[in-house]
């Protein structure tokens, strides 16, 4: 049952983030991939709030896991880098990205967890 609840919850991940991030990126109307960008640091976010908020978080973990796995992308993330820059020639707005999104998210998953533990 637990395995069928992870798997639920990551295709609604899934929905949510192609959603949020064809919205974003339509808005934007950029090359550089706002969309994204968006929904990782959301959800770096959001899976901070949920380990803050239980100092056992067996079962928040599972959900999280599930819901954050399928709605953020590390492997789109990579791969829009990869088109901003031609490897291996990494282009000013391929290592922002990298930089901007990494050092950002980080932020975003401790400031969830600190904000609910």
């Amino acid at each position: 049952m637990r395995m069928a609840m992870i798997a639920i919850a990551g295709s609604f991940g899934a929905l949510a983030r192609y959603q949020l991030s064809a919205i974003i990126q339509r808005r934007t109307q950029s090359s550089v991939p706002f969309g994204t960008a968006v929904v990782n640091l959301v959800g770096a976010f959001g899976l901070g709030l949920v380990l803050g908020s239980d100092p056992n978080p067996t079962g928040p973990l599972l959900m999280a896991a599930g819901f954050t796995g399928g709605f953020t992308t590390f492997s789109t993330w990579m791969i829009e880098t990869a088109r901003l820059g031609i490897l291996p020639k990494l282009t000013t707005r391929a290592t922002l990205n990298l930089t901007v999104l990494a050092i950002f998210g980080v932020a975003c998953a401790a400031l969830g967890y600190h904000l609910t533990s």
